[in-house]
């Protein structure tokens, strides 16, 4: 008989992914609004994905296990 299975968080299966190479990567914040007053470089640089450092990935790679 198998044992239990760990659910997925779902919220957290959303905001972040898992790449290729193992690196748990996320989407950077203040890019939804009032982007008039930020500066070009600013904006450029937050378009790219964001990779957590590796004590932040432990927990998150609890959160989605299957992933």
């Amino acid at each position: 008989m198998a044992g239990n299975k760990m659910k997925t968080r779902r919220a957290s299966a959303k905001r972040f992914s898992v790449t290729g190479s193992g690196k748990i990567k996320f989407k950077r914040s203040k890019m939804r609004h009032i982007l008039a007053k930020k500066s070009q470089k600013m904006k450029r640089r937050l378009r790219k994905p964001g990779f957590l450092a590796p004590g932040d990935a432990k927990a998150i790679r609890r959160c989605i296990p299957y992933k």
